[in-house]
């Protein structure tokens, strides 16, 4: 995993977090997951045509990424709508980097140095602290966001054989992103109860929603490329280094507190940060 895989990697996380902040932003979920959906569709539309087809083997992998990131997209929004976004994020992300790590371990036989496993440790004790610290906790909305974290954590795996079995991880994600792109708005139109209401919000919200999907479209896309030439539990805790952004976002713009221990824990998080860089 060389210098640019993780700077990749690192600008990756930045605009993770960039998209999460503006699906947060917009208060109607199924606005926020339709318009991001829709640059999945286009992107994922016109890219078929120029990358190559993934290999046979890799379509029961990325059929079921499809579903999983479906299915994430619609609770990652509705944990937004129940909790504060400086909540949220990290712990979805602190619980994606625990499963990730312990299944590659298990299931891929990656090994780790007792640094770096000490890294991700202390990267997502410090991301589940900046979760659970401080009141003004709502447990429905974290309780999503701790399922949204083993989505993201089963899907990463599953992306992660899935794109070495491909061998295009262009065209994976290519084909992965048209078919979010045609299941994610089918799905939010059908749950639409006042659909006049979800019209004029899809009009209003357009350009921040196409703004929020080109973020999510690039940063996984990287993501993809870079689960094909190193380490998965490696680039899972190098992506969480968006929740530095995501506290500094939650504070500035949706006025969120930043509590004495959310400041311990992202300190201690850029210490875990360091340790698996240091190890690469």
């Amino acid at each position: 995993m060389n210098a640019g895989v993780v700077s990749l990697v690192l600008l990756a996380a930045l605009l993770h977090s960039g998209w999460n902040a503006i699906a947060k932003a917009i208060p109607d979920r199924l606005v926020s997951s339709t318009l991001i959906g829709i640059i999945h569709l286009i992107v994922g539309g016109i890219a078929v045509f120029f990358c190559p087809v993934p290999r046979a083997e890799a379509w029961p992998a990325l059929i079921l990424s499809a579903v999983l990131q479906t299915t994430y997209m619609l609770l990652l929004t509705a944990a937004y709508a129940r909790s504060e976004f400086g909540r949220v994020y990290p712990l979805t992300r602190g619980v994606a980097v625990i499963g990730v790590t312990g299944a590659s371990a298990m299931l891929l036989h990656e090994s780790l140095l007792p640094v770096q496993l000490c890294g991700v440790a202390i990267v997502s004790a410090a991301l589940l602290l900046l979760a659970f610290s401080g009141p003004g906790q709502n447990r429905s909305g974290l309780l999503i966001a701790t399922g949204v974290g083993v989505i993201v954590a089963t899907y990463s795996l599953v992306d992660g054989l899935g794109v070495r079995q491909s061998g295009t991880a262009l065209g994976y994600a290519a084909w992965l992103f048209l078919i979010q792109g045609v299941t994610i708005p089918l799905l939010c139109l059908g749950h639409a109860r006042d659909r006049r209401a979800y019209r004029q919000g899809l009009r209003r919200h357009a350009l921040r929603g196409a703004g929020g999907g080109v973020l999510a479209v690039t940063a996984y896309g990287i993501v993809l490329w870079a689960q094909s030439v190193a380490p998965l539990a490696l680039v899972s805790a190098l992506r969480e280094t968006g929740v530095l952004m995501a506290v500094l976002i939650g504070w500035l713009f949706f006025r969120e507190r930043l509590r004495p221990s959310g400041i311990v824990a992202t300190a201690a998080a850029v210490v875990g940060i360091l340790l698996v860089r240091a190890a690469i």
